[in-house]
């Protein structure tokens, strides 16, 4: 039993950061998901990095027919260039335009969330 017990503390752990880690990429995704102007009514929209190379951009609504709506776009950072997927599509390489827009939002993002901790920590 003895054996046992670190083994739990270990597998509490785990389960307590990731459950913080969730949290914290939850909040970073809303606040990235406002920095694109106001959330229609009945609207979720989330744009956040998941990791050092990937920005996912997701959307949600209810249709005019009361049915589910949603896009994903997950833009992967390569040192080719930028690829954006769409809802489980084919990748396809990035306009110009839309990576100068990725690069500002994800200036922004980063901003936005490190005032986002700093006045968390304050």
């Amino acid at each position: 039993m003895v054996r046992f017990i670190p083994k739990i503390r270990r597998d509490d752990d785990f389960r307590r950061q990731q459950q913080e880690y969730n949290a914290m990429l939850r909040a970073e995704a809303r606040i990235g998901g406002q920095l694109f102007g106001p959330i229609p009514a009945g609207h979720q929209r989330d744009f956040f990095c998941l990791d050092e190379h990937t920005w996912v951009w997701h959307e949600q609504w209810l249709g005019s027919d009361g049915k589910p709506q949603s896009v994903t776009t997950r833009y992967e950072v390569r040192p080719t260039g930028v690829l954006k997927i769409q809802n489980n599509q084919s990748y396809q390489a990035i306009s110009h335009s839309e990576a100068k827009n990725l690069l500002r939002a994800a200036y922004l993002y980063v901003e936005r969330v490190k005032q986002y901790y700093q006045s968390a920590a304050a």
